[in-house]
């Protein structure tokens, strides 16, 4: 697969699906779909053969490819600095621990990564081990570059960092879930996922983040940033709006739901 000036790969990798996307190039950057794969949700074996599989037909060789792991193959959480911390170790102790809260176990069979802080709660995430093993083993096999794996919130998250509004919460729209962090100020205050009713409007939004600020503690956002495919209609408040809410892309095209999962960040 010839390469040009500028362009580089991103994979989905779903529970139940697989889709390679080219993007980038000059003058004018696009996305182009160059393979979806359907996997066998819940089947680890059918994932695994999936990426083999896909991977060796794309001939990504000499390529720098970034994946995209669906936030249901992942497990995202936000933890408090200790007191004091001073060194690394605090903070990934700290990661751990709050992670055998959460999930009920040490996180042995996960690699932990994250927003390190130590003077303000941050954003972690843990990926399976065994599927990162993959992915490298893979890298190395067909030779690419393998940039980065991120879970799609915090691929979401790091590509409109800089669209971010003083008071404003963040959400993706994705497979009919809605993801939330909720910040009070500048600082995470935590991550809520819940899924959209059918045919939810601006009303069923509105009380909805408003329940969700009395849950976590938090005062109700004064905008809401959403990306993915949030419903146009949610931009739209009649009469006295609780908050503004700002679509920060237009995704209605209808994509399957892995190319939309590789697309995530593309149109920051």
């Amino acid at each position: 697969m010839r390469r040009r000036f500028g362009q580089s790969l991103r994979l989905g990798v779903a529970a139940d699906g697989l889709a390679l996307l080219r993007v980038g190039g000059w003058p004018r950057a696009r996305a182009e779909v160059l393979a979806t794969a359907p996997v066998e949700a819940g089947a680890p074996e059918a994932l695994e053969n999936g990426l083999r599989a896909l991977l060796g037909e794309a001939n990504p060789r000499g390529w720098p490819l970034t994946v995209v792991l669906a936030d249901e193959l992942v497990r995202l959480w936000q933890v408090a600095p200790p007191p004091g911390a001073a060194r690394f170790s605090d903070l990934q102790a700290a990661a751990a621990l709050r992670h055998q809260s959460l999930f009920g176990a040490p996180p042995q069979a996960w690699r932990i990564s994250a927003d390190w802080d130590a003077a303000r709660p941050f954003l972690a995430a843990a990926a399976p081990e065994a599927l990162l093993a993959l992915l490298e083993s893979l890298a190395r096999r067909h030779r690419f570059h393998l940039v980065e794996v991120a879970p799609q919130f915090v691929m979401a998250l790091n590509a409109w960092r800089r669209a971010r509004r003083p008071g404003a919460w963040f959400g993706l729209v994705h497979g009919g879930v809605l993801s939330l962090a909720a910040y009070e100020g500048r600082t995470l205050a935590a991550l809520r996922t819940a899924p959209i009713p059918p045919g939810a409007g601006r009303d069923w939004l509105d009380a909805h983040v408003a329940r969700e600020a009395l849950r976590v503690g938090v005062g109700r956002p004064q905008r809401l940033q959403l990306c993915g495919a949030a419903p146009a209609g949610w931009a739209i408040a009649a009469g006295q709006p609780q908050f503004a809410c700002t679509l920060l892309e237009d995704d209605s095209a209808d994509w399957p739901l892995p190319v939309l999962l590789a697309r995530t960040g593309i149109g920051s």
